[in-house]
Formats: C-alpha cells, sequence, structure tokens
C-alpha cells in the first residue's frame, strides 16, 4: 500500500465521504442509467430531496409553477448539476473549521475550492465554449488532499504549511514530511469514487509546471483558475505563490482583454453559486 493509500484509508476511518455521492457517481459513469434510478437514490435522503426541491423553486430560476416531484426536478437542473450539488454539500460538511491556525483554515481553503471551481466553470464555457460541469467539480474536489493531511497527520501537515513560500514547495515539502502529497492523495480518492478520467488526471497535475499542457485541457484550466482566483486574494494557503505553467500564463497574456472581464465577473458569479450551493 502507498503511502497516499494509507492517508486515504486512515481518512475514511474517521470522516467517510457520503454513500449517496459515490453511488451517484457511479450512476453517472454508467450509460446505462436512467432519470428513476437517480430519483430512487435521491428519495433516500431527506435533507438532499428537501435541498434539491428548494433549489429549483428558488428565485434563482424563476419558475413559473412549483416543481413537486424529485423526477421532474432532477431533468430540471440535470444530473450533472444534481451531483455537483451533492458533492458541494457534502464537503462543505467536511470544510468545518474545528480550531483556528494561522498557517491553514478550512474556512479559507473551501473559500479556495469554490472560487477555483467557479473560475474553472468560467474559463471553460467563457474562454473555449466547452461545457464547465467537470471544470466546477473538478474545482472543488482538486485540494481535496489537503484536508487529508491534515486529519490524518496533523502536527506534521502543520509544520509543511508554515515553512512552504509557494505551490511548489508545498508539494515538495509534503513529500519530503509526509511520503506523498495532496495532488497523489486527491487523485487516488477520485480514482475510487469513479470519477471522470480528466478529472482525476487533472487533480493528480494541477501543481505540474509542464511546458506540454494545454490550456484548453481540464488540467490548464484548473492551473488558469488557481492563477486567478490567487490574484482575487484566494490562495490554497496564506501569504503562499501560486505557480504556473509558462504556456498557460502566455495563453492569458495573449487574451488578456477575455480575462480581465472574466475576472471582473468573478465576484458576481461566486454570489450566484452561493444562492445555489450556500
Amino acid at each position: 500500500m502507498s503511502r497516499a493509500q494509507e492517508f486515504i484509508e486512515k481518512f475514511t476511518d474517521i470522516q467517510p465521504f457520503p454513500h449517496v455521492v459515490t453511488t451517484l457517481t457511479s450512476l453517472i459513469a454508467d450509460s446505462e442509467s436512467t432519470m428513476k434510478d437517480f430519483e430512487e437514490v435521491i428519495k433516500m435522503d431527506p435533507v438532499l430531496v428537501t435541498r434539491l426541491l428548494t433549489l429549483v423553486n428558488s428565485p434563482y430560476y424563476g419558475l413559473a409553477q412549483t416543481v413537486d416531484s424529485i423526477g421532474r426536478a432532477v431533468a430540471f437542473i440535470g444530473m450533472k448539476n444534481l451531483h455537483n450539488l451533492v458533492v458541494t454539500d457534502a464537503l462543505k460538511n467536511i470544510f468545518e473549521e474545528p480550531k483556528p491556525s494561522s498557517a491553514f483554515s478550512k474556512k479559507e481553503l473551501w473559500i479556495h475550492s469554490a472560487a477555483v471551481s467557479i473560475c474553472s466553470k468560467m474559463v471553460a464555457e467563457r474562454i473555449f465554449g466547452i461545457n464547465g460541469d467537470d471544470a466546477f467539480l473538478c474545482g472543488i474536489l482538486h485540494d481535496f488532499g489537503l484536508l487529508v493531511e491534515e486529519q490524518v497527520c496533523s502536527d506534521d501537515f502543520y509544520t509543511v504549511c508554515t515553512a512552504c513560500t509557494s505551490t511548489d514547495t508545498l508539494v515538495k515539502l509534503e513529500r519530503e514530511k509526509l511520503g506523498t502529497d495532496h495532488c497523489e492523495i486527491g487523485y487516488l480518492m477520485t480514482l475510487d469514487w469513479n470519477m471522470p478520467i480528466t478529472i482525476q488526471e487533472a487533480i493528480r497535475d494541477h501543481h505540474v509546471i509542464d511546458e506540454n499542457i494545454e490550456p484548453s485541457s481540464l488540467t490548464g484550466i484548473i492551473q488558469i483558475s488557481e492563477y486567478i482566483a490567487a490574484q482575487l486574494n484566494h490562495t490554497t494557503l496564506p501569504d503562499v505563490a501560486t505557480n504556473i505553467s509558462p504556456l498557460l500564463l502566455d495563453h492569458i497574456e495573449n487574451n488578456i482583454d477575455e480575462y480581465t472581464v472574466l475576472i471582473e465577473d468573478v465576484p458576481e458569479e461566486m454570489s450566484k453559486a452561493q444562492t445555489i450551493y450556500g
């Protein structure tokens, strides 16, 4: 068993991921799944049912008629949006702050992850004209490995957080002190959860500095979005610089007008997302 897998085994004993998340992930990965299959899973979770119906009937969607059935609600928002809602709700509980620390804050990491997820969806859709659902999900999950490290090996983890000055040194110090890093842990967890391969690889490589990363790839989009989030002061850790592959930085500079408008719109999009996800 690898060091990363040991961290995951210990973490799942402390903080198991909700069964509904892994079940919905499997359904999305199965091309034979039907809307009825989703409804059967959702109706077993009263909190999720309430959350779903409240969302669909909120002013955000502005429907003329009230939606009062699970099937219609799922049909309206779509299976991937439902999945993203469930994953986000599950993670919010895990990101609760147990104790304050100047080196690491779960609350700030949650805000960082939210900012990256929203930027990722915006970059995918506005810059590259592709569906942004997977980019959003990847953004929410990309730094989840840090929470695993904090839960399983907190003293060494806080030592790493205190010593690092950039995302490059973060990964280097993690490997030296913990024998693994949050990218590898996140990759293996999304592998266990049957997430799409592109999400798995983007989480594994989101701190890799490589001349060959295509800006339109999910890995490229996540790195670009982390860089944008850092410009808005939503960094992975306090006072830690965000490194980005040179080709991606060139891409941003070559499309600076589009990115300037996108960055200006991020606060409004985050406000909209708060309406949906809380």
